[in-house]
C-alpha cells in the first residue's frame, strides 16, 4: 500500500490536462442573468448566510478549479496560487522532479495558456468573485437590515482581495502602467461578460478601492465570529495594500495603522518553533480555516510547502521547498527567522523544540522513515508547522492571509515613501529588535534605501505566503536567482534571472477565457521572451547583491 502511494505520486504529477479538456472548462466570473436572480434576500436570510459561508470556504477548498473527477493534487485553492507565485519568485528553491507539481511556476512554462497551473490560478479568483458577486446581486443595495449590509461589505472586500491577486500578475506596476490594459472586471452589474475587455490598471483599482471604501462604511461595527472573516480592521489591511501598490503611500501607512489596533506581532519565542498554520494565532488579522473533515491529503499546503507532514510530496519523495542561499546568507546570526530554514549543515535551532518519529533536534533533518520522510537538504524550510502535530498525515493546518507583521511593513514603507524616513526607521526597529533579532538597528536613512530594507524584510518574513513575485512587480524588480556564473542550489532548468521589463513576467490569459470573452483576443499578453538556462546572470536585485 506505501509502495502504491508513491507510484500515485509520480502518475499525478505528471497528468497535466490536454488542450482539449482546458478548453471545456470556463471560469465562473459572470454576473448573475435574469433568471438566476434570487428571491428578496429579507425572505431568505439563512440562504444568503449560507453564501456567504461559502464564499469564504472557496478558498481553502480542495479540488475547486478542476473538481473531484480530476483530483489534480496542485488543486487545493488560493494556497496553492501562493506558491506558484512564490516559486515564479526568487527565493524558493524547489528539485525539478516529477514529483513536483508546481515545476512550471519554476522554469515559466506557466505563461502557456492551455496549462493546468494557470487556469487554476486565474479561474479559482474568477470563481469567487461570481460568488461574491451571487451575493451583491441578492441584496437590495439600499436595504436598512444592519446584518445584510454586513454580507455585502464582506462580499465586496473579497472581490476587491480577488482582484488584488490579479492585477498584479497580468500588467505592469500602477505607477508605470495605469492606462495599460490589465484584468476584466465582473461585477454583479456586468451585462455580458461573454465580451468583456481588458479594464485598464486604473480602472481595476478604481473598481478595489470603491469596494474597500463601501466595505470599510458597512462594516462599521461588525464582529465577526472568527478570523476566517473579514471585519472592518481586515478591510482597512486591505486598503493599506491597495493604496501600497498604488504609491499612494501616506494613506497606505494610516490604513495600515488602523488595521494592526488591538493587534501585536508573534514573539520571538512564538517563532521559535515550527509555526505559521493557526488561525487563533494573535499576530493574525485574516486567515483560511482548514478543519480534519475539510482538509485534503495530498492535495494541500502542508503536503506541497511544509516540511512535517507525514502525507506529503516534501517529506514523501523529497521536494522541499527551500530558501535562495543568496537571502539566507542576508539574514544575521541574530535572527530567530534564521532558523526557518536549516543551513548548509543541517542545523536550526527550532528542530530541538520538537520530535518525529521519537527524534528531536538537528536529528530530525537526516532522519528518514519508510514511505513517509526522505532526509532534508541544505535550506529546506522549517518555518510550518502542523496544527495536529508533527508527523501527522492530517494535513489540517490554516494559512494565513494577512499578518500584522505585513501591515508594520506597509506602514513604515508608507511612512518612508511620503517623507517621514525617521518615523518609518522606528517602525522598523521596535517590530524586529522587540520580535526577530534583538540587535537590529535600521541603518537606511533615505527613503529609497528604507524601501529597499522593507523589501528584505518582507522576503525574509513573508517567504513561503504568497508575496514574492507579488513584491518583484510592484516595485518593478528584476528576478535575481543567483549571480555570475554560479547557479548555486538551484535545478539548471530554473536557473535564470529575469529582467524587470520583460514582458514574460506576466501572466498570459487562459485559452479557456479566450475562447468564452471575446472581448479578450488569444494576442493579449503575449509580450517578452520566456527565460532560458544561465539566462542573464549579471542582474542585481539591491538586496541580495
Amino acid at each position: 500500500m506505501k509502495y502504491s502511494k508513491k507510484i500515485l505520486f509520480a502518475a499525478g504529477a505528471f497528468s497535466f490536462f490536454s488542450c482539449s479538456d482546458i478548453n471545456e472548462m470556463l471560469p465562473e466570473g459572470g454576473a448573475l442573468t435574469g433568471d438566476q436572480v434570487l428571491e428578496t434576500t429579507s425572505s431568505i436570510p439563512g440562504r444568503v448566510a449560507a453564501d456567504v459561508a461559502g464564499m469564504y470556504a472557496y478558498a481553502g477548498q480542495v479540488y475547486p478549479a478542476f473538481g473531484t473527477t480530476s483530483a489534480r493534487h496542485d488543486d487545493f485553492g488560493f494556497p496553492a496560487a501562493c506558491l506558484s507565485e512564490d516559486m515564479n519568485g526568487a527565493d524558493m528553491v524547489s528539485d525539478n522532479s516529477g514529483y513536483n507539481w508546481f515545476s512550471v511556476a519554476s522554469d515559466y512554462t506557466d505563461r502557456t495558456p492551455n496549462y493546468a497551473n494557470p487556469y487554476a490560478r486565474y479561474a479559482n479568483l474568477y470563481n469567487q468573485i461570481k460568488l461574491a458577486n451571487d451575493i451583491l446581486g441578492s441584496i437590495d443595495p439600499a436595504t436598512e437590515d444592519v446584518t445584510l449590509k454586513q454580507y455585502m461589505g464582506q462580499a465586496k472586500a473579497v472581490r476587491a482581495f480577488d482582484y488584488l491577486n490579479l492585477a498584479p500578475y497580468f500588467q505592469f506596476n500602477y505607477q508605470t502602467s495605469k492606462d495599460k490594459p490589465c484584468v476584466p472586471i465582473v461585477t454583479e452589474a456586468t451585462a455580458d461578460p461573454a465580451n468583456n475587455p481588458r479594464a485598464t490598471v486604473e480602472e481595476v483599482y478604481t473598481q478595489i478601492m470603491s469596494d474597500l471604501n463601501d466595505a470599510i462604511t458597512l462594516l462599521e461595527g461588525y464582529t465577526r465570529p472568527d478570523k476566517s472573516k473579514i471585519d472592518q480592521q481586515v478591510a482597512y489591511g486591505l486598503r493599506a495594500r491597495a493604496n501600497l501598490y498604488m504609491g499612494n503611500w501616506a494613506d497606505a501607512a494610516s490604513d495600515a495603522e488602523k488595521a494592526m489596533v488591538g493587534y501585536a506581532p508573534a514573539t520571538i519565542a512564538a517563532v521559535s518553533t515550527p509555526s505559521f498554520y493557526n488561525l487563533n494565532d494573535p499576530n493574525w488579522l485574516w486567515g483560511i480555516l482548514i478543519e480534519a473533515d475539510k482538509a485534503g491529503m495530498l492535495p494541500s499546503w502542508p503536503s506541497h510547502l511544509g516540511s512535517f507532514s507525514a502525507m506529503s510530496y516534501t517529506a514523501g519523495v523529497g521536494v522541499y521547498k527551500r530558501i535562495n542561499p543568496l537571502l539566507f546568507d542576508k539574514i544575521p546570526s541574530t535572527d530567530v527567522r534564521k532558523g526557518w530554514w536549516v543551513d548548509e549543515n543541517m542545523h536550526s535551532p527550532l528542530l530541538s523544540t520538537i520530535s518525529w518519529n521519537g527524534v528531536t533536534g538537528d536529528a530530525i533533518a537526516p532522519l528518514e522513515i519508510a514511505d513517509i520522510k526522505v532526509a532534508f537538504t541544505p535550506y529546506t524550510n522549517v518555518k510550518f508547522g502542523m496544527k495536529s502535530g508533527i508527523g501527522s498525515s492530517v494535513n489540517d493546518c490554516d494559512w494565513p492571509l494577512m499578518r500584522v507583521e505585513e501591515m508594520i511593513f506597509i506602514q513604515a514603507e508608507g511612512l518612508a515613501m511620503s517623507g517621514n524616513t525617521a518615523g518609518a526607521q522606528q517602525a522598523l526597529e521596535n517590530f524586529i529588535k522587540a520580535n526577530r533579532d534583538p540587535s537590529y538597528t535600521c541603518r537606511a536613512s533615505t527613503a529609497e534605501a528604507i524601501q529597499l530594507e522593507v523589501w528584505k524584510q518582507r522576503r525574509i518574513e513573508l517567504w513561503g505566503e504568497g508575496f514574492s513575485m507579488l513584491d518583484i512587480m510592484r516595485l518593478g524588480k528584476p528576478v535575481v536567482r543567483f549571480h555570475g556564473n554560479d547557479i548555486g542550489i538551484w535545478p539548471d532548468a530554473f536557473a535564470f534571472n529575469v529582467a524587470s521589463d520583460n514582458g514574460y513576467l506576466l501572466l498570459r490569459f487562459p485559452q479557456s477565457e479566450t475562447n468564452a470573452n471575446i472581448g479578450i483576443p488569444v494576442t493579449e499578453n503575449n509580450e517578452g521572451t520566456i527565460p532560458k538556462s544561465k539566462d542573464n546572470p549579471g542582474l542585481l536585485d539591491g538586496v541580495t547583491d
